[in-house]
């Protein structure tokens, strides 16, 4: 199963992050999680947020550069060394890892790794193999 995240491109100018985040607050759509990559002249902002289709047709109207892009969310416990074995079966199928970002939810005692690979259909696989939890997109929207 994939999930929806949203990738914004920020210029690096003050206020540029507030303005999405006032947009989507306006439309009452929830940021579930997000992570800035950024450069000195740019940022990418990529965040799950419960309604992403509604929050890319939002933020385009509004003038920002916005892309979905599918990636998988797993959950592992959160304790020490347990982020080690989805990484290691990644690692041993030769299927390179992009980015990654991890947050804690409130519904749940585990953490949320959300990755980014060069090919899903392969790390699913291997994942369901290796019994690790691969979630929905509505267990991770609900959290």
């Amino acid at each position: 199963m994939l999930v929806r995240q949203i990738s914004v491109f920020l210029e690096n100018k003050s206020g540029r992050l507030a303005e999405v985040t006032r947009n989507l607050c306006e439309e009452n759509i929830d940021i579930r999680a997000l992570y800035i990559a950024d450069t000195t002249e740019y940022g990418i902002l990529r965040m799950l947020v419960d309604r992403p289709e509604d929050a890319l047709k939002v933020l385009t109207d509004n003038g920002f550069t916005v892309h979905a892009t599918d990636v998988i969310a797993i959950a592992v416990e959160d304790k020490p060394g347990c982020l080690e074995e989805p990484l290691r079966i990644l690692s041993e199928a030769g299927i390179s890892l992009e980015y990654l970002y991890a947050y804690v939810g409130r519904t749940t005692p585990n953490a949320v790794i959300v990755l980014r690979v060069e090919n899903n259909e392969q790390a699913l696989s291997k994942f369901t193999e290796a019994g690790i939890c691969i979630l929905s997109p509505q267990e991770v929207y609900d959290i």
